[in-house]
Formats: C-alpha cells, sequence, structure tokens
C-alpha cells in the first residue's frame, strides 16, 4: 500500500474514533443533566405531595365529571376548579347552580380537543395559579392515558398529582382508550415534558364560569348529555 493511502486510511480512522468519542461524551453528559433533573425535580415533587391541593383539574369527555366535581366544590369552595373542553358551557353552569355549588372560582378552558391538550393548555394555568398539588377528576374509561400525561407533563414541572374518578352514569360512556392513541399520547407528552422546559402556550379562550349567560344561551338553543337529566 502506498504510503500516501495509509496515510488517508490513518486519518480516517483517528476522525471516526474522535467522532465516536465526541458522540459517547455528548451522550454522557445528556445522561448526567437529566439525571441530575431527574433527582431534581423528585425532590421538588415530594414537597409538593405534602402540600394541600391547590386546583381541581377536570378532563373534558363526559358531563358526569362535571356533575362530580360540583361537589366537590360544595366540599371544597375555597379551592380553585379548572374544567378543561368540558361539556357545554350553560350545562356546566345548570349543573352546578342544581348542586347549589358555588361558581365564583370555577373557569372554562375551551382550547383543548384532546387529553394531550388538557395538559398542554392547563399547565401554563396551573404554574400561573402557583399551583403544587392538583387533583385531576376523570372516569376509569380514561385511564391509563389521563394519570400518565398528568405525571408526565404536569410532573416535569413539580407539580405532585392526586387522581380522582368520577363514577360513570347510564347513558354514553366517555371514550374508551386505545392503546396506540395512548402510546402516541405518551411520546408526545415525553417530548413536551423537555419542551415546556422553554416555551409555554396560552390558552386564549378562558372564561369564568360565572361570566356564562344562560338567558343567552336559551335564545341559541343548546342540549346537554342525556345522562345529566338538566332538560335541555
Amino acid at each position: 500500500m502506498k504510503p500516501e493511502r495509509k496515510r488517508q486510511k490513518k486519518f480516517r480512522f483517528c476522525g471516526q474514533f474522535l467522532a465516536k468519542r465526541s458522540l459517547l461524551i455528548s451522550l454522557v453528559g445528556l445522561c448526567l443533566v437529566l439525571g441530575i433533573f431527574q433527582l431534581y425535580n423528585s425532590a421538588i415533587l415530594y414537597k409538593s405531595s405534602q402540600k394541600p391541593v391547590g386546583a381541581i383539574l377536570v378532563l373534558g369527555g363526559s358531563i358526569t365529571r362535571e356533575i362530580h366535581v360540583s361537589e366537590l366544590a360544595k366540599q371544597s369552595p375555597e379551592i380553585p376548579i379548572l374544567i378543561s373542553h368540558g361539556s357545554l358551557d350553560p350545562c356546566i353552569l345548570l349543573i352546578f347552580q342544581r348542586a347549589t355549588a358555588p361558581i365564583d372560582k370555577v373557569w372554562l378552558e375551551k382550547c383543548a380537543n384532546s387529553t394531550f391538550g388538557n395538559f398542554y393548555f392547563s399547565l401554563p394555568i396551573l404554574k400561573e395559579w402557583q399551583v403544587k398539588k392538583v387533583k385531576v377528576v376523570t372516569s376509569a374509561t380514561h385511564l391509563p392515558r389521563a394519570i400518565w400525561l398528568a405525571q408526565i407533563m404536569l410532573g416535569s414541572h413539580g407539580i405532585w398529582v392526586d387522581l380522582e374518578i368520577a363514577t360513570e352514569t347510564k347513558g354514553v360512556p366517555a371514550n374508551r382508550e386505545s392503546f396506540l392513541v395512548t402510546i402516541a399520547d405518551v411520546a408526545r407528552g415525553l417530548i413536551w415534558a423537555v419542551v415546556s422546559q422553554f416555551y409555554e402556550p396560552k390558552c386564549t379562550d378562558l372564561i369564568p364560569l360565572s361570566q356564562v349567560n344562560l338567558n343567552d344561551w336559551k335564545t341559541k338553543g343548546f342540549k346537554c348529555e342525556r345522562q345529566a337529566n338538566l332538560g335541555y
């Protein structure tokens, strides 16, 4: 083999070795950073778990969840409630009125259109409220995706999650979980747990329940889910 070819081969070998070494160092550094972050976040989560519930987050999908949270509102009127893309506004208002539950601390978030979206848009609101521990209300048919996404997307920001299951009544239940959709959402949640450390969306469609005008809705016409027995 000619000396020139030997030198070229040697240079290629050295270049490949250095590239692999740099990649290995980068991966080790990344794992170290992630490990430190995980330990730090675990300590924050432990502290958060010892605090009282700072807010109740209701995942939309079944009106039974709003019925359930109206009872929680009566038990703990001081805790703010965020209903993420729930039932129609007048239906939620009627549920709270029927339960004689307070509505001054109930907010309706209308931006989300999926379970991922529930946490995507709720996270900045909960952080703005300085919530460290949240009670998530959903249905048994919505598991395990709801709790996994909650723990990943909220937990990555030091928010401890307690789960509350609303009992389904007869009627049309919430959509049952698809394994593939669950896997896809969990993957998106893991990615967003990293991205959301640097960027957060803002929901532009957030209204207090106390501002829902029932008379306006009556003139427009609306229909609530049958299992609520609201007469609309």
